[in-house]
């Protein structure tokens, strides 16, 4: 009879669960394990946090395992510090976020930046917001005409807040300066609620600010009027408003927001995130909330966003080139 070693007796049993651990079909705790961060890059209140609140829980639910997300909000430089974060955190599914065009393409190519939209991994796009024009009640302004006319009568008066210098706010008002001939004053804040806050009290003459936005602000009371929406078509949450097409300013622009998270992510549990994305998008208690918040829901898979990202990043650089959007521009 051979005689095992005392040392080795008292291996044994490690070694033994070593191989367990290692063996084909071992049991793995199931992801996620712990709460996932969801990074927005804008302040609290905004659409984007709005939509991500509603949102999270049904990403969770859809994950499935009790899984939990928490939302971070990292405003600053346009939505700037948000999508860094969200680039270089760690690609182990603990860490996703939303980005939001045309910031999160317009900033690289107006400054050097340690992030890219390629240096993500692509879960599905959420909402397509068009832009869209609002003045405070009291103002005399009440389309875009009345708009351009009260600029050129006033020069330098109208002000307007927009989430940031390359935001679809900001380049949307650029747009308008340049076809209706007039100068407007840009005033760039961290997040739509910031800038409404701003209508409200008449600090600022106007707010280039998403439709839905704006209609979820009016929803709440808010002493806000949209002068018109810049959609190819009037959209379904706000038939009676014109578009500035309509009104003679053919200006297209709005808002994507899609989720993202670090590139480089396990393979598995991407396709769990893509998977829960989808699922919670489609999930018609989660469309039921969202309308409640005027969010225009457009789901886009990782592929054709991708496509669409890829595309109107080209169309940006093009626009840099016609209409530098810089702050000293």
């Amino acid at each position: 009879m051979t005689r095992i070693p005392p040392l080795l007796q008292r291996l044994l049993p490690l070694l033994a669960l070593t191989a367990a651990a290692v063996a084909p079909g071992a049991a793995r705790a199931a992801y996620p394990e712990q709460p996932i961060k969801m990074i927005v890059a804008y302040a609290a209140g905004g659409g984007t946090d709005i939509i991500a609140r509603v949102l999270a829980p049904y990403i969770g639910k859809h994950l499935g395992n009790n899984a939990s997300i928490v939302v971070i909000n990292r405003a600053g430089a346009g939505g700037g510090i948000g999508f860094a974060e969200l680039a270089n955190a760690q690609p182990d599914g603990y860490t996703i976020g939303f980005i939001n065009t045309p910031n999160v393409l317009t900033i690289p190519i107006e400054r050097k930046v340690n992030y890219h939209w390629s240096g993500y991994d692509l879960l599905g796009n959420v909402v397509d917001d068009p832009g869209n024009f609002s003045v405070h009640n009291d103002t005399p302004v009440k389309n875009l005409a009345e708009l351009v006319a009260y600029a050129k009568a006033n020069p330098g008066k109208v002000s307007y807040g927009t989430t940031g210098i390359g935001s679809d706010d900001h380049l949307a008002a650029m747009m308008f300066e340049r076809a209706a001939g007039v100068k407007l004053t840009h005033v760039p804040f961290k997040g739509a609620a910031e800038v409404h806050q701003s209508i409200v009290g008449k600090q600022i003459y106007m707010a280039s600010m998403n439709i839905g936005e704006a209609l979820q602000y009016e929803k709440g009371g808010s002493p806000m009027r949209n002068l018109g929406q810049m959609s190819t078509s009037r959209s379904t949450l706000a038939p009676n408003l014109p578009t500035f097409k309509e009104q003679g300013f053919d200006i297209v622009m709005a808002s994507l927001r899609g989720v993202a998270a670090p590139k480089g992510l396990p393979p598995a549990i991407r396709e769990q995130l893509v998977s829960a994305v989808q699922k919670a998008v489609a999930d018609p208690e989660f469309q039921q909330k969202a309308a409640t918040y005027f969010a225009p829901l457009r789901y886009l898979p990782p592929a054709k966003y991708d496509t669409e990202l890829r595309e109107t990043e080209g169309a940006f650089k093009q626009l840099w080139k016609d209409m530098p959007w810089g702050e000293n521009k």
